[in-house]
């Protein structure tokens, strides 16, 4: 397994390479990448990939990661939790 085939984003399958070939389109920031890759959008909110995303645009520009530009992580839970019960419920309903 070659470098670039390292999983950077484990909720969106984002890898090492694709990461790079972003980078090398001219995405720099956090919050392009973001955009463009979904990494940061999944259940994990970023907590796993962040940093190692914010390593590699810091080792592509050499910039220190305080210098990256940075927009600050909204987090957007469910509106209110659901039980699966209500869901096979209404699943049940609906099938009757």
């Amino acid at each position: 397994m070659s470098d670039d085939d390292v999983i950077i984003c484990r909720c969106e399958d984002l890898t090492l390479k694709e990461l790079r070939e972003l980078l090398k389109r001219g995405y720099t920031s956090f919050d392009e990448i973001k955009r463009l890759s979904r990494a940061g959008m999944g259940p994990c909110q970023g907590k796993t990939c962040k940093q190692l995303i914010l390593n590699e645009i810091k080792n592509y520009t050499h910039l220190e990661i305080d210098k990256i530009p940075i927009r600050p992580t909204v987090v957007r839970p469910p509106a209110r939790p659901i039980i699966f019960k209500e869901i096979l419920e209404s699943e049940n309903e609906r099938n009757r």
